[in-house]
Order: structure tokens, then sequence, then C-alpha cells
């Protein structure tokens, strides 16, 4: 009588279990698995693999394995990688206007960016996007809440516009980011993300930006032990996602995928919230300060900045009508 193995057995029972044209799809990204973000990703993937009864399964791959920024952006044209969960803005690799959605310091609130985000001019330049690089976003970037709010987490105490002069504040790859926060007076230096930590210990940068429910996962607080509330701009996670990959999809198939990641979206808010507030807490129990700082000199400030930019031609065609255009009082 001839024995399988366990291992080929095993091997044989998944091949029978699964269903007839099953997709592996790799998910990459840059967060601890069991922070926040490492969560809800996780769930998306898994909620993925249920609503496609195992026809999709998505694997996740944290804290950078498959690499940084620019080597998962280019995986994920290349389809190796076939989802990249980050903010929207990352985009602009292809497109530099739509960095502009991570405006500092200009949308009144998470619903003035909201009604930005569904305008005419941002869905131009997700077309183009799509044109030019092969990539589109999974579902609705502004449903998937980053945050709850944005913060500065501070080797030194920050009370007010005037200590963010000279300040070494940590960036990502981002021009209009590094050219605000250079005109409220910081030093930008940029780094990749997972180098913050020991970044900040060794005295190379003395700041970080951060969304709140990623400082204690991060640990940042141990080597900068103050954190200021800004709400620089309100954040949502991009489902960046290879563009022939998902147009290759059957109708059906996409809509399960945008009913998991919905599901998943609308989960995760007031846990995200939950999270920040009890993190918060034990960071404050740790010694940790925070402080809830006055943004209006900050606004005041970066009005001349895009004012400027105004000026010289380098605001995106049809942007501050589009701004004005969503605002409440519209």
């Amino acid at each position: 009588m001839k024995l399988f193995s366990v291992p080929l057995l095993a091997a044989s029972l998944a091949l029978v279990a699964a269903p007839v044209g099953a997709e592996t799809w790799r998910m990459a990204h840059k967060m601890p698995a069991d922070s926040i973000e490492g969560q809800i990703f996780q769930a998306v993937a898994d909620r993925i693999g249920e609503k496609t009864d195992g026809e999709i399964t998505v694997e996740v791959y944290p804290s950078e394995q498959l690499g940084k920024d620019d080597a998962i952006l280019e995986q994920l044209q290349l389809g190796t990688v076939h989802i990249y969960p980050e903010g929207s803005s990352y985009l602009q690799k292809w497109v530099p206007a739509i960095k502009f959605i991570g405006a500092p310091f200009l949308f009144e609130d998470r619903d003035h960016w909201s009604r930005f985000m569904e305008t005419e001019l941002v869905d131009g330049w997700l077309e183009e996007i799509e044109d030019k690089a092969g990539v589109v976003l999974l579902g609705d970037p502004t449903r998937m809440v980053r945050g709850p709010y944005r913060v500065m987490v501070t080797a030194k105490p920050v009370d007010s516009l005037d200590d963010i002069s000279g300040l070494k504040l940590r960036m990502h790859p981002d021009e209009l980011a590094a050219g605000a926060w250079r005109h409220l007076g910081a030093e930008v230096r940029t780094l990749p993300w997972t180098e913050v930590y020991e970044s900040i210990g060794r005295g190379i940068v003395e700041a970080v930006n951060s969304p709140i429910a990623l400082v204690e996962p991060m640990k940042f607080y141990e080597v900068a032990p103050n954190i200021v509330r800004h709400n620089e701009y309100p954040q949502g996670i991009g489902f960046m996602t290879n563009a022939d990959v998902w147009n290759g999809l059957d109708d059906e198939t996409r809509a399960q995928i945008v009913e998991a990641y919905n599901e998943v979206a609308d989960e995760f808010a007031p846990k995200m919230a939950a999270i920040a507030d009890e993190g918060l807490k034990r960071m404050k129990d740790s010694g940790v300060t925070y402080k809830e700082i006055d943004t209006g000199p900050f606004v005041d400030k970066m009005a001349e900045f895009y004012a400027e930019l105004d000026a010289k031609g380098e605001l995106p065609e049809g942007f501050v009508d589009a701004v004005n255009k969503t605002k409440s009082s519209q």
C-alpha cells in the first residue's frame, strides 16, 4: 500500500478544496501587524476571501517586508503586489497634483475634505493615474478613516507656531508637505517611516507627524514624550490596486471586494477612535504630555503659502474653486 507524506496529503487536500480559478493576491504595507491599521488590513484581506468564497485569497505582508514605498509602488504597477493601502497622496509619483488632497491646514474639517474628494477635479486626477500608471483606488478612500486625527510627536515641548522654528521634523516623500512645514519654520528631513524611532533617538530628527492611533504601536513616545494635536489634515487610507487585475475581474467579484472594504471601514471607524483614546491614556499614564495646540496661527501662515503658490501658478487648475465650493458655507 502506497502512503502519502503528511505535507503531500495536505497539499492535495488544499488543491481539492480550492475553488476553480482561485487567485492569490499580495497586500504589502508598512505598519506593524498588531497595530490598528495592521488589523484593518488583515480584516480586509480576510473579508475579501469570505465574500468571494475563496476565489481570491489575500496574503498580507506587514512592516515593509516586501520593500519601502517606491519599491512597492513599482511592484504594484507590475502586478506582483496587488494592493498597497496608504495615503492616496502617494499617487503623486505619477500625477503630482494629487498631493493637494493632503494640503496641510487648508480644509475646514473632515466633511469639507470628503466633499472635496468627490469633486470632478479629484476624479480627473484618479483617471489620469490609471491611464499613466495602471493603478486605481479600491473603494472610497475617505470611508477608511486614518487617524482619527493627526498629531506631532516631539522630543521637546511645542506650545505654539513659534516653537516650530528650527525644529528637525521627519517628513514622508511629499513635496507639498515638505514645503508647507518649511514655510512654517521647520527643518524638514525625509526618512522612511520605519526609521523614525531610531532617528529621533539619535537626534537626526526631533519630531514626526503621525495619526494618533499609530504613535503607541510605533513606540514613538519612548523617544519623543510630547504629543501635540494639530489636526494637520483629515486622512483616509487609499487601497491602491493594480488596474489590470482590478478591471479583469467580473462585476460581481468587484462588488464583493468593495462590499468587504466598506464593511471593514464601517466596523473599524469607532474602533480606531476607541483604540486611539485608550492608547493616549496609557501614554499619558507613562509620563507623556498631551496638548491641543491653537492652530489658528498655522492656518493663517499657510494661507500665505497657498496664496504664493497661486500667484506663481503652481496650484492645480481648478483647485481653489473646488476647495471653496465644497466649504460648509457654500
